[in-house]
């Protein structure tokens, strides 16, 4: 009887599975140095490329070819039957906001593989948000946390050790370990923000990040890039950027966070004016995007789920206090409803 393996190795499709850039086929120490030196780290981040984008290293498109198809196989990027999808599915991993209320609607908590958007008017507690997330990431997955460390890039100097601290005392870990485990770095231009997104992979792997934050996305593009005569490249920039940042979620199973300006649409009349910037380009890469908004007084923050893959627009209340992220009273709740 011919086992599952013998029947694979006569298919050729036996995968073999290279650990660093130089194990795969093609590639000698020069090569692996230029395609370093233009962000690619890993075979993970190989495996997401495409040929274009090694040209400048040197590598014909036949060869470029050859060795992106190898590093895919390596990491089991390929054609799959629906069923081994939904194994597959089981792989993805939840990332507690702290509030119950807000994971509810959110299924759980925040995905991995999948970036996910917070945007909002400034002062709604998008940054708050994320550092909470930098620190429950550190929890044990009984906690709703992922064991792992977390990358933040700050693009409008908003992050604070010492919220850190105040939020890592309340749930009852050592502060100076949280600390640790965030890595950090200041974005100061748009492209500076973009080069640092293209060499974190061996960071990641080194580090065991399960959660990458770009706060805020777009506040260097649009500052940046002015008038609709730059409005194309802006978001062709855009477009690689969040690409990137959905290729780095998925090859290695971690939580991508943005966090979005708003804009004012003078000639909306009904509803709500309020829109997030970066259009069609955000909106698409995004695939769970969620508006935040003050309640009427006091810490409460009301959090709607605007789109999701799979799940169904809702809205939840939340507040934002000395200790964190939390949920509100029933009492408090009624309170904003009623605003």
């Amino acid at each position: 009887m011919v086992t599952e393996e013998e029947e694979k190795k006569e298919e050729g499709v036996i995968k073999k599975k290279y650990e660093f850039l130089e194990d795969l086929p093609g590639i000698g120490p020069a090569t692996a140095q230029k395609l370093r030196e233009l962000g690619f780290h890993t075979v993970e981040s190989l495996a997401m490329a495409t040929a274009r984008e090694l040209e400048p290293a040197g590598i014909s498109e036949k060869k470029a070819f050859a060795i992106i198809d190898a590093a895919r196989s390596s990491i089991s990027v390929s054609f799959i039957r629906a069923d081994e999808l939904l194994k597959m599915r089981q792989s993805v991993l939840r990332l507690t906001t702290g509030s119950k209320a807000l994971d509810k609607i959110l299924d759980g908590g925040l995905e991995t593989q999948t970036i996910t958007e917070f945007y909002g008017e400034y002062g709604s507690g998008k940054s708050q948000l994320c550092h909470q997330l930098c620190v429950n990431v550190q929890l044990p997955p009984e906690r709703g946390g992922l064991c792992g460390a977390a990358l933040y890039i700050d693009t409008e100097n908003t992050f604070r050790t010492e919220r850190i601290v105040q939020m890592s005392h309340h749930l009852g870990l050592d502060p100076e370990q949280v600390v640790k485990n965030i890595i950090y770095a200041e974005a100061y231009t748009s492209d500076h923000q973009m080069f640092l997104l293209d060499n974190v992979d061996d960071i990641i792997k080194q580090n065991n990040v399960k959660l990458i934050i770009v706060d805020s996305l777009t506040a260097h593009f649009r500052s940046e890039y002015l008038g609709r005569e730059m409005l194309a490249s802006r978001q062709q920039k855009l477009n690689k950027h969040m690409h990137k940042l959905i290729r780095l979620a998925r090859a290695f199973n971690l939580v991508a966070v943005v966090t979005n300006q708003v804009m004012a649409k003078p000639d909306v009349f009904f509803g709500d004016a309020v829109h997030p910037v970066g259009g069609h380009i955000v909106g698409h890469t995004s695939h769970t995007r969620i508006y935040l908004r003050r309640a009427a007084h006091g810490p409460v923050r009301i959090a709607r789920l605007v789109s999701s893959p799979y799940l169904p627009e809702g809205e939840e209340i939340f507040k934002i206090t000395e200790n964190g992220i939390e949920d509100v009273s029933e009492e408090e709740k009624s309170r904003s409803r009623g605003r």
